[in-house]
């Protein structure tokens, strides 16, 4: 003998065209998008490390190639690729970095081509954590004083004054 099995579910049923009964299946809620978009420079970096990935398993025979496909100078090619000079920590630190929600990225290229130049990684590290606190601290200025005048925003520093001096940290390294 068999035994009743008791099945519970819910369904829905609505109304369709002219009255007519359909049978609505449940579709689990898609999940709330991030709010926010990748910082530029993360995307960069894991360009490069798929790049990087394209040529060694010979898939693209060099660069120079990629800068074709992609139609940009092999010079872009270059300045994204030296991103993976950076040590590996600072590279997996670029690429979690919180999303942005509103306004500029705090982090661009340009501040870590000279980082990515220096050899040594310990120094890397002290350089990044500088170009951290100085992101923190522009990145504090905006979010204190969004709606300004012209007026205004000229009495603030200039985002020039933000950032690390590159000329300097220049200096510093051929000494």
């Amino acid at each position: 003998m068999t035994t009743p099995t008791m099945i519970e579910c819910t369904i829905h049923i609505r109304r369709g065209p002219k009255g007519s009964r359909q049978l609505r299946t449940e579709k689990p809620s898609p999940a709330p998008l991030p709010s926010g978009r990748v910082p530029r420079i993360a995307r960069l970096v894991a360009l490069a490390i798929k790049f990087d990935a394209l040529v060694g398993s010979g898939m693209v025979p060099d660069y120079a190639s990629l800068a074709r496909v992609g139609h940009v100078s092999r010079a872009r090619i270059s300045q994204i690729m030296n991103l993976l000079q950076l040590a590996p920590d600072i590279q997996e630190q670029i690429l979690f970095l919180p999303q942005t929600v509103r306004g500029r990225d705090p982090i661009h290229l340009h501040q870590l081509q000279p980082i990515a130049k220096v050899l040594e990684w310990h120094r890397q590290r002290q350089l990044w954590r500088d170009l951290l606190r100085n992101a923190d601290s522009s990145a504090a200025l905006v979010r204190t004083r969004p709606c300004q005048s012209s007026a205004q925003r000229s009495s603030l520093p200039s985002d020039h004054a933000l950032r690390p001096r590159v000329a300097g940290l220049r200096r510093q390294q051929s000494s």
